[in-house]
């Protein structure tokens, strides 16, 4: 697959499958950003110079304004955007306190909804747009907090309205639901042993690894799914 010259945005590309994503996208050719609050110092090895960094602060709508400002010293136009970033705290609902519950939303919903407004600006017939949401967002999550899960599910709900809003424009926007992911997020959200008795339930009977969260990514980013828009993909391992 070629995404030769296409401009790329991804949001949190600093790791887990953002990491991933942005490593792909380079080794397809593509011309990179990412944005993210500290720069990761060897993505893709250290050694592709496609890959660009822009230090924003996603709890800022200041920040993701100068964000974008950044990026447009260097390009006039964008063709994909993946939002992948998002934060997540393990605890009962009656420990959330209000500042928690609105620092999660700001950085799992309204950052996504601010990135969205900002790129479809700069794109044309042909872009594409991915969210992630999660597993979560579809139904419960076994350890994640009320706020991570209210976010995740709201993804959801942006993304198919802004479908129906930007349909007629050409521009294409779908988002996933990963299951849980062998990334450092999941490593601080579970023990050992509550990743194996997750597992057994999983009817693959393991965990994701990133590359199988990246894979369909780029398969929604790429013109193969030209007629794919507003949908929610699963990739869960079969897990329900």
């Amino acid at each position: 697959m070629s995404m030769k010259n296409k401009k790329v945005l991804i949001v949190g590309g600093s790791r887990g499958i953002g990491e991933g994503v942005v490593n792909k996208f380079a080794s397809f050719g593509a011309i990179v950003y990412y944005f993210s609050r500290q720069k990761k110092k060897k993505l893709d090895g250290g050694n592709n110079r496609n890959i660009n960094y822009i230090k924003v602060d996603l709890h800022s709508e200041q920040s993701i304004q100068k964000g974008f400002q950044s990026y447009d010293t260097k390009e006039n136009s964008l063709d994909i955007l993946v939002n992948v970033a998002g934060i997540n705290y393990c605890k009962p609902y009656s420990n959330i306190s209000y500042d928690e519950f609105d620092e999660v939303m700001k950085v799992n919903l309204t950052s996504y909804f601010l990135t969205c407004v900002n790129a479809i600006k700069r794109m044309c017939k042909g872009s594409k747009i991915v969210n992630v949401s999660s597993i979560a967002g579809r139904n419960k999550s076994i350890v994640s907090g009320v706020h991570y899960t209210a976010s995740k599910a709201a993804i959801i709900g942006l993304t198919r309205q802004l479908a129906h809003e930007i349909g007629p424009s050409g521009i294409n926007i779908n988002c996933i639901c990963p299951s849980q992911t062998e990334t450092e997020m999941l490593r601080q959200s579970m023990t050992a042993q509550e990743k194996k008795i997750l597992e057994k339930i999983i009817h693959l009977r393991r965990l994701a690894t990133v590359d199988e969260i990246v894979n369909p990514i780029i398969f929604l980013c790429s013109d193969e799914s030209s007629y794919i828009h507003g949908a929610c993909l699963d990739i869960n391992g079969g897990q329900l």
